[in-house]
């Protein structure tokens, strides 16, 4: 008797939701979806953004290359991509002045540090820079690329620690060793890009 009874109260349910779907117009039924579609749109466009940086020759190299940087659900991907480098791998990382304008790429400044720890290997627990990045592997051709994720960046937000507008991203002639400091003993700069606001 008790499933007999529940059932009837669910049809009855169902039966006065339905009447009032009838007593809605179809213009108020189109306002509301249209409404909520452009919501959905809105957020998806709210939540990616993407920036490139266009790599310059440092030191007398032969480097070429673009550094693509999307933001998507507050995590940052750097894909980068080089060609014109000697085989073998490379270090790379972020740096704290947007100024590429020294021949050697030393005005762009040291690592972006933000949180004031020692250089070491990204996530390490005896502390690391927000531009350690580390080292990526270039082939016999002088190609070599690398992707890299972290929920420790942003594009342009108001986290200090965070933002990476306004740094460089600097390709190292050497390895990084992960230990020494302030750097990693990675050698000379052969490439230099400026991280520039979203336009």
């Amino acid at each position: 008797m008790k499933r007999i009874y529940l059932s009837a109260i669910f049809s009855a349910a169902l039966i006065f939701t339905g009447c009032k779907n009838e007593n809605t117009t179809p213009e108020e039924r189109v306002d509301e979806n249209t409404d909520l579609t452009q919501e959905n749109v809105e957020e998806v466009e709210e939540e990616v953004l993407e920036l490139k940086v266009q790599m310059e020759p440092k030191s007398g190299s032969d480097l070429t290359g673009t550094v693509t940087f999307t933001q998507e659900n507050e995590e940052v991907t750097m894909t980068a991509e080089f060609t014109g480098l000697k085989e073998g791998m490379h270090a790379i990382h972020l740096h704290e002045k947007a100024d590429c304008s020294a021949e050697d790429g030393t005005s762009a400044g040291g690592h972006w540090n933000p949180t004031f720890e020692d250089h070491g290997e990204w996530g390490s627990q005896k502390g690391y820079h927000r531009g350690d990045i580390g080292n990526f592997d270039v082939n016999a051709e002088g190609k070599g690329s690398i992707t890299f994720t972290t929920d420790q960046w942003c594009i342009g937000c108001d986290d200090d620690k965070k933002n990476i507008i306004g740094k460089a991203v600097i390709v190292h002639d050497g390895v990084d060793d992960f230990t020494s400091q302030p750097s990693g003993a990675a050698g000379t700069r052969i490439g230099c890009g400026v991280i520039k606001d979203v336009e």
